[in-house]
């Protein structure tokens, strides 16, 4: 499953965030996307995913034009990860990640074995196999980070659209859900999420696309893309890359610390 970005510019209220953005995001790649508060990663996103108008362009899904497929064929192709979740009533964690199977069941079908074995297998891959039949509402804001992203493994989309997975996450299941992504793009899935930390975007993504606002934005492979200098551009503050024992680290630096 492939999304491709033709001429695509996303605005908002008169304001270009991203101009002319010519993308590819292909099978088996984990594409991160960085930039600062603001900057339009949220509504990129969006406009990916056909939730929103976009100024100029043209988005593909698998080669078909996105505007011209109805919403459960982009459901079937196409999955979002909000980067906030409201619960409008009570559920469970089974039934909320169960939803995720409604782009493949037909009219008034119920779930079926399958259907609820992909449901346990997604929990368990995100460290929910104990919390089925807890009610949402008494879980964690890290606790339901999991469990939207494991009902985005319940829909099982060819490509997936994740606003800023590791929100409320500790540092063991940030790696796992990278890890997790990282395998499903292995496997076949194209992969675009926006993160906050240039040097996990390093350690697992393919590519990188970088938005800088006021439109501009570059997009490349991770080692060409996250470097001191060009994060020094995106975040207005000055980076610095540490290695130790092959593990590379880029950090940013303090305002007082710069002139060291």
């Amino acid at each position: 499953m492939t999304i491709e970005c033709i001429d695509l510019t996303v605005s908002v209220n008169g304001r270009t965030l991203v101009e002319r953005l010519n993308l590819e995001l292909s099978t088996g790649k984990f594409v991160c996307m960085l930039g600062p508060n603001g900057v339009g990663k949220t509504l990129t996103l969006h406009t990916l995913a056909g939730l929103r108008e976009f100024s100029r362009g043209e988005i593909r899904l698998n080669g078909k034009v996105l505007a011209e497929l109805d919403r459960k064929e982009i459901a079937r192709g196409l999955g979002l990860l909000m980067q906030n979740h409201d619960d409008a009533f009570p559920t469970t964690v089974t039934e909320t990640a169960l939803m995720g199977r409604y782009p493949w069941l037909s009219f008034w079908s119920w779930e079926s074995r399958r259907d609820m074995d992909i449901t346990k297998r997604a929990l368990a891959a995100m460290d929910l196999s104990d919390f089925g039949e807890r009610q949402t509402a008494t879980l964690s804001g890290g606790e339901r980070r999991r469990l939207a992203l494991a009902t985005l493994l319940v829909q099982d989309p060819g490509a997936l659209l994740l606003d800023e997975p590791l929100n409320h996450l500790d540092p063991l299941h940030k790696l796992q859900v990278l890890s997790t992504l990282s395998e499903l793009a292995k496997a076949g899935k194209s992969v675009l999420a926006s993160l906050h930390d240039p040097t996990l975007a390093a350690r697992y993504a393919d590519a990188v696309l970088l938005l800088y606002g006021e439109g501009h934005w570059e997009f490349g492979r991770t080692a060409e893309m996250l470097t001191a200098r060009k994060l020094e551009r995106l975040y207005g503050t000055s980076f610095r890359q540490f290695t130790h024992e092959n593990l590379s680290v880029l950090l940013p630096v303090p305002p007082h610390a710069q002139a060291d």
